[in-house]
């Protein structure tokens, strides 16, 4: 019987990977650069966490969940999204206690919902994501924010914009919240069921439907930005102000409300007009949650976030010139098993001494091992046959100048070593 993978999963084979460790590699050096640092949190956590914390009436909660019991009987959720994990494990491991107030943290893996597979987003896909702890300044919102925009700018990125709104505080929510009840209540037997349902316990919920998200009472909505208490909107004003400073292209999106129950005051997108991603697709995008510590049983921390899906910073990267393959230092070709049993000797050494180098293990001709050489760029190619066993020498051969040399056993790791640092000419 042949498997195949899981719908929803993919493979990464070796040629995809490269740009995945690159990638990968991009996002460690931005965040030591804006001294955030990693946190590793478990693949699956206690369902209550994330129905707590992400919210009931979202559709991650509600539809998307791969929820399971274990042998104990107890219920537990593939992390969905990371947010809720990290803010868990800052108030389990006490990280709030920090004299600097300010813990910034990043988390990088796979996150898992049930949702139709598409370009750039699978059932299993990644994310990398940032969570700085402890202040409510608006210029830690920015420091998201631009943190964001570094990071697709490195990528090469062209026809992004950041899109930014505000939810305000408590206050604020309370009153939109009534405003838009006020305003869906004379026509939500028009909508959906799902929207109907989210009527009485989270009414923001509904501007976020995909079944009528072009239905007048939707488009016509209430507007967040119009019911700010003044502490609400001047921290808004703040945050704007900071990335005129900047000189951040941002566009101020009075629709945009993020899809997660725990989002107060910034909120913010990175929305990508390429083709590449298809029409108008976010990247990533996140904001400020000042209540969520509290929810998971710690003390008041502000925090604010962001991720952003990693396929789709991937995708990016295709688009790119492809890279040259990573050379091989030396590729050792044996002839005769002697001088595979040697070889073997002395692959490992070599390795020992940093060396990248691989051996022929399948008695191949001659040909076919320089054919390998060359497809491997090795920068060597020693060459062991029966004479060079019984006199304890090999023949390094450099594929770059061309030349060819005999050399004792106990002197190969010096004579590379003196040929990488200059003791040769290459053509």
């Amino acid at each position: 019987m042949a498997y195949s993978a899981p719908r929803g999963t993919v493979d990464l084979l070796p040629q995809q990977t490269k740009n995945w460790q690159y990638l990968e590699q991009l996002l460690r050096t931005i965040a030591f650069n804006y001294n955030v640092k990693e946190i590793r949190v478990p693949i699956f956590e206690h369902t209550e966490l994330f129905n707590r914390a992400v919210g009931d009436t979202t559709d991650v909660v509600s539809k998307e969940m791969y929820t399971f019991k274990d042998r104990g009987d107890r219920s537990l959720t593939l992390r969905p999204e990371g947010t809720a994990g990290v803010v868990r494990a800052f108030v389990e491991n006490k990280l709030y206690v920090n004299p600097d107030k300010l813990t910034k943290l990043y988390y990088m893996g796979p996150m898992f919902r049930y949702e139709r597979p598409q370009k750039g987003r699978q059932r299993q896909f990644h994310q990398f994501g940032v969570e700085m702890l402890g202040l409510e300044n608006p210029e830690v919102d920015v420091e998201c924010m631009v943190m964001a925009v570094t990071i697709i700018e490195s990528l090469g990125l062209q026809n992004v914009k950041l899109h930014i709104n505000t939810l305000g505080d408590e206050t604020s929510r309370e009153n939109y919240r009534q405003a838009l009840m006020n305003h869906f209540k004379p026509g939500l037997n028009e909508l959906c069921g799902d929207c109907q349902a989210r009527f009485e316990k989270n009414p923001l919920r509904i501007l976020d439907c995909k079944v009528d998200k072009a239905h007048p009472l939707i488009t016509t909505a209430p507007k967040t930005i119009d019911y700010l208490t003044l502490e609400a909107k001047a921290h808004f004003e703040k945050v704007c102000a900071l990335l005129d400073d900047l000189e951040i292209d941002y566009l101020v999106d009075t629709n945009l409300v993020r899809g997660l129950d725990y989002y107060c005051h910034t909120v913010f997108e990175v929305i990508s007009e390429d083709p590449t991603f298809g029409n108008a697709a976010t990247l990533g995008g996140g904001g400020r949650y000042n209540k969520l510590v509290q929810e998971m049983g710690g003390p008041e921390t502000p925090g604010v976030g962001f991720a952003f899906g990693m396929e789709r910073l991937a995708l990016a990267l295709d688009q790119m010139e492809p890279e040259e393959e990573d050379a091989l230092d030396i590729y050792i070709m044996p002839l005769g098993q002697e001088a595979r049993d040697l070889s073997l000797q002395i692959v490992t050494m070599l390795r020992a001494n940093g060396f990248s180098c691989d051996m022929d293990y399948a008695n191949r001709s001659m040909k076919a091992m320089f054919k390998t050489v060359d497809r491997l760029q090795a920068h060597f190619a020693i060459i062991i046959g029966e004479e060079e066993v019984k006199n304890e020498v090999v023949n390094i051969k450099c594929t770059h100048d061309k030349v060819q040399e005999t050399v004792p056993l106990e002197d190969i790791v010096a004579y590379i070593e003196h040929h990488l640092e200059g003791g040769h000419e290459h053509e």
